[in-house]
């Protein structure tokens, strides 16, 4: 598991890749942008209106209320910016479904020469996996936002969680270019161990700052070699038209 995460990193790095890891890196930086701009005009627009509320009920307190009004508002940009780091793996994961299959044929195409091509995921399927991947991602994280009350617990809760959502995304995408989708999550399923000690990886990855933008890429290479290793050589390539999708 060591060698392909080695393998994956040094790829991501390779020239044939690097438009790839601009674009993503590019995309990520969009969507981050936007969901920062968007959460701060909310909280400004809450912490004024309720400046104006406060002022007008209470009277007599213009000062003060201002005062707790810039205060609320520097505390929300700076909680907008701790959320960012913690729903990185939900914007890299959105990021994904666009392009994980063509880093996949990267890597197919470098270390696994004489064995067949995945097929590419229609573009819908991609999206929905990865669209559903990043719901559940913030589900989780909201259900373990409690236990960062408990110091460094809540941090461990978080990562392993972390490890199971991007483990469990990246196999998935990575053995749907073989398999029909209920076929690739019963394998992940057949091999949960195995699958969250690769997730364990990724989520070491995607805690690093900047780096992380690079998740997608990595994610997916990673688990391209992990899913040859537990599939074995040649798996059946099934046409785009024999893939079925389940809730």
């Amino acid at each position: 598991m060591l060698d392909a995460a080695i393998k994956a990193l040094t790829q991501i790095l390779s020239p044939p890749m690097r438009s790839i890891l601009w674009r993503s890196i590019g995309y990520a930086l969009a969507l981050i942008a936007v969901a920062a701009i968007g959460l701060q005009r909310l909280m400004s627009w809450l912490a004024g209106s309720s400046e104006v509320w406060a002022e007008t009920t209470l009277g007599g307190f213009h000062t003060p209320l201002v005062v707790l009004s810039w205060t609320l508002s520097i505390a929300a940009g700076l909680g907008i910016v701790v959320g960012a780091v913690f729903l990185m793996p939900a914007v890299t994961s959105l990021v994904a479904g666009i392009f994980v299959d063509e880093a996949a044929e990267h890597v197919e195409r470098e270390y696994y020469p004489d064995e067949p091509p995945g097929v590419a995921l229609p573009f819908g399927l991609a999206m929905w996996e990865t669209v559903k991947a990043a719901l559940l991602t913030i589900v989780v994280y909201l259900v373990a936002l409690p236990f960062l009350l408990f110091a460094g617990f809540g941090f461990v809760v978080f990562f392993v969680a972390t490890a199971w959502l991007l483990g469990r995304e990246y196999f998935d995408l990575a053995a749907m270019r073989f398999r029909p989708v209920e076929e690739a999550k019963a394998l992940r399923r057949d091999n949960a161990t195995t699958v969250f000690i690769g997730g364990l990886i990724i989520a070491a990855f995607v805690s690093i700052p900047i780096v992380n933008l690079a998740t997608p890429l990595f994610g997916m290479a990673f688990m391209v070699h992990l899913h040859k290793r537990l599939s074995g050589p040649r798996p059946e390539i099934l046409a785009p038209e024999r893939r079925r999708v389940i809730g």
